[in-house]
């Protein structure tokens, strides 16, 4: 069954791709932002995209072998979606609190606008993973 996003074809590659980059980048926003070590929600959305990144880029790998050598890559793939999900909504709660019943967000020694695009990143690739979780079942049902 050739479904979009599968293991081992192009379509698996540029998703596995695009949850690497979206991961990375909301590392990279996070890591910017001054005093984010200062919220455990934030610190796990840091730990948890780092998993996702390297998560990712090892199933980008495998693709891209898969792609090479004409191999067929339909087996049960473990997925962190859940992980991220977690992480990218209690970053957000923290954020809504930082910004909305907290007010701190008016002060400009607290940088919001890089949390929050820090968790748009985490979300997106979260996104992405649903995807892939998504084919995935369908995969595994199909077996």
């Amino acid at each position: 069954m050739a479904l979009f996003g599968s293991p081992g074809r192009l379509s698996g590659l540029l998703l596995r791709m695009g949850q690497c980059f979206s991961a990375a980048a909301s590392i990279g926003f996070m890591v910017s932002a001054h005093g984010f070590f200062n919220s455990t929600a934030f610190c796990y959305l840091i730990a948890s995209m780092g998993i996702q990144v390297l998560w990712s880029f090892g199933l980008a790998c495998l693709d891209f072998h898969a792609l090479r050598s004409k191999t067929n890559l339909h087996n049960p793939v473990l997925v962190t979606a859940i992980l991220s999900l977690a992480a990218a909504c209690s970053s957000a709660g923290v954020t809504v609190l930082y910004s909305r019943d907290l007010g701190y967000c008016k002060s400009p020694q607290i940088p919001c606008s890089h949390f929050k695009a820090s968790i748009l990143f985490a979300f997106i690739s979260w996104f992405l993973l649903a995807i892939s979780s998504h084919v995935t079942f369908w995969l595994l049902a199909a077996v």
